[in-house]
């Protein structure tokens, strides 16, 4: 088979396969690192493939392993809030952690969706299986029911396909996902992201996100506090403080990212399923606004229940996004 042969037979799964590595792995860049391995994989064995089972299940089968084994070499990625307790917003965050052990945001658009729900034998929508809460309930999960729950439950796979992916029984399959759900269900909150979204309404969400950007660009501490929850929580991977309720929340920012000698611009985006925006902080020697942060914001209440600002200078690349923005 010729490279381009190759490529049209496996280009419509390339989308899904790497959201079900980034289900599996919690990180984008490992994600990619996944998907390039299992498409290599897959080219390599293509002379062996008989067709005992469909091309998905096979591509499936392939990714499911790689990511099996890369799980066995690194450390499991969490959020802040499973990290450790809430820091006091008076002594600033610490410094950010050098290893990786967080979880990644995922822009929407990588999910290449139609539409956003999965076939009629899965549990939970496409967007739904990428919401942080989830990807972080994910990574809480043994590998191997972290693999079940998610070809089973988002990608609705049988219980003997799933079996025949693992080489194990269909028992053995039932058994890992019955103590899958367990744990996912405790750290799940009551109501998804989708179902707070519904909720809410497009034209309340455009105003709720409008209102934020034009908030943090004025740095009008009062104004961005008054979007939060009572109980709303803020983080900051890499940095593992994280702040708890709505007056921890302005006493740090006021102190820190919303103090008066600093200037930003915010550009509404989506990941996760959930609405975002990416923060761009002036730089006085550019005479530009940087890409500093992606904050995804979760919902509650028709509220911003958590912001979760993830500081890294390139994580505004997956969403297509410039890295500098001139000044206004």
């Amino acid at each position: 088979m010729s490279d381009p042969d190759y490529e049209r037979l496996v280009a419509p799964y390339r989308a899904q396969l790497h959201a079900h590595c980034y289900r599996m792995l919690g990180s984008v860049q490992d994600a990619e690192d996944a998907l390039q391995e299992t498409l290599l994989r897959a080219w390599r064995g293509m002379t062996k493939f008989q067709g005992r089972s469909s091309l998905r299940s096979w591509l499936y089968t392939i990714a499911t392993n790689v990511c099996l084994r890369a799980i066995e070499r690194r450390p499991a990625r969490v959020l802040p809030v499973d990290f450790g307790p809430a820091a006091d917003p008076h002594d600033g965050p610490a410094e950010p952690l050098l290893e990786s052990v967080w979880v990644e945001p995922y822009p929407d658009e990588a999910l290449g969706l139609t539409d956003g729900f999965a076939g009629p034998a899965a549990r939970y929508e496409q967007r739904e299986s990428v919401e942080l809460a989830f990807i972080a309930a994910l990574q809480h999960l043994p590998a191997r029911q972290r693999a079940v729950l998610i070809l089973r439950d988002v990608l609705g796979f049988s219980g003997e396909e799933v079996a025949g992916i693992l080489e194990t029984t269909a028992t053995s399959v039932y058994s890992l996902l019955q103590r899958a759900h367990k744990t996912v269900d405790e750290r799940l909150p009551g109501e998804s992201q989708q179902e707070a979204l519904r909720a809410l309404g497009d034209e309340a969400l455009r105003a709720l996100v409008d209102r934020f950007v034009t908030a943090w660009e004025r740095s009008d501490v009062d104004a961005v506090v008054a979007l939060l929850a009572e109980d709303a929580a803020m983080t900051m991977p890499p940095t593992p403080s994280w702040y708890r309720g709505r007056e921890a929340i302005r006493t740090f920012l006021r102190g820190w990212p919303l103090a008066d000698h600093l200037r930003w611009r915010v550009l509404p985006a989506r990941a996760n399923g959930q609405p975002a925006v990416v923060f761009y902080l002036w730089d006085e020697e550019r005479a530009r606004f940087v890409a500093r942060e992606v904050g995804v914001l979760t919902l509650a209440g028709g509220r911003i229940g958590e912001l979760t600002a993830f500081r890294s200078h390139q994580n505004h690349v997956p969403f297509g996004l410039p890295a500098e923005l001139p000044a206004p």
